[in-house]
């Protein structure tokens, strides 16, 4: 049985999602400051941007986080075990997952969870193609919402999450802490998780990251309003508004912003909103922590390893349910 067949709907993620995503905008457009969630930023469009954007020279996460997976991916691989489900959030392309798989053949299989359906459809045949013994269970879903585990074919060991990344960054301590708790509990006894942590560093390497010379994650944050565009009934004029990375130092986060550059008024599903020249919509924040400072959020696991790149900038972190 194909990958599709089995579990991918022939609709796309946005029509799934159509009333949330216009109730959701609506309600962080109309709040002060205004806002919009971030998981609207991964239609297909913003995708396949992020995928842009994680090759760029001034965007250190995935390279640095590549490189420890890479260097400790036998320790990693033993961790997740034989006979798991290996569960994978957010797994966009699925760059980082084959230095694990390579090394699991005795996985029981692997379920990556994803917003975006094309873009999911297109990295599980990937990964099928490539383990064709594997049984590849792609689940479409936002994993900050109501969702579930899909049962696997056979028993299983135990449940293995692996969130890579730095998403949990997105997330403010207590939604992190309300997400990991939740997580634990899906996993089960005996659950394990592999999470990419950002960790706290200079905002001269941090603004670069999340304002790149190339335009990139301009474009990638200005899709958003082009998706409202599209799917929303919104006219955007997206020329008006332009990308702008904040270090939030009290927060410790970067803070992604789409300012007005004039007094404007525009309508989204029919509604009416008003900018200010110089307003901003609050569209992602990316929060960095200390070691400790995560170990306080994850209360749920215990932390069983941790793996850091020389500089100290990122951390690839083991952790068993508690």
């Amino acid at each position: 049985m194909s990958v599709l067949s089995r579990t991918l709907p022939p609709v796309s993620v946005s029509a799934c999602l159509a009333d949330p995503l216009i109730r959701e905008a609506l309600d962080g457009l109309r709040s002060d400051p205004k806002t919009l969630p971030c998981k609207l930023l991964y239609d297909d469009a913003g995708s396949i941007l992020f995928d842009r954007i994680c090759e760029l020279p001034e965007y250190y996460p995935t390279r640095t986080e590549l490189a420890i997976t890479r260097r400790h991916a036998d320790r990693l691989a033993a961790f997740v075990g034989d006979g798991t489900q290996l569960v994978e959030l957010g797994s966009g392309s699925s760059t980082k997952t084959p230095l694990l798989l390579d090394r699991l053949p005795g996985l029981a299989s692997y379920c990556p969870i994803d917003i975006s359906a094309n873009h999911l459809a297109d990295a599980a045949r990937r990964i099928q193609h490539r383990y064709p013994k594997l049984y590849v269970d792609p689940i479409v879903a936002d994993y900050c919402a109501d969702w579930r585990i899909p049962d696997p074919p056979r028993e299983v060991s135990r449940r293995v999450a692996y969130f890579p990344g730095s998403t949990i960054g997105n997330f403010d301590a207590d939604h992190a802490a309300a997400f990991l708790d939740d997580l634990a509990a899906k996993l089960g006894p005996g659950g394990r998780l592999i999470i990419g942590v950002d960790l706290r560093k200079s905002p001269d390497v941090l603004i670069p990251a999340y304002d790149d010379a190339e335009g990139v994650t301009a474009a990638f944050n200005l899709n958003l309003l082009m998706r409202l565009n599209r799917e929303a009934e919104a006219d955007f004029d997206v020329d008006a508004f332009a990308h702008e990375a904040r270090w939030n130092d009290p927060l410790g986060r970067i803070e992604m912003h789409l300012v007005s550059l004039a007094d404007q008024a525009v309508r989204v599903a029919g509604r009416p909103i008003r900018f200010r020249r110089g307003e901003t919509i609050h569209t992602e924040s990316s929060h960095k922590h200390t070691l400790d400072g995560f170990a306080r959020l994850a209360q749920a696991f215990v932390v069983e390893d941790v793996f850091t790149d020389k500089h100290g900038w990122f951390s690839v972190q083991c952790l068993t349910v508690r």
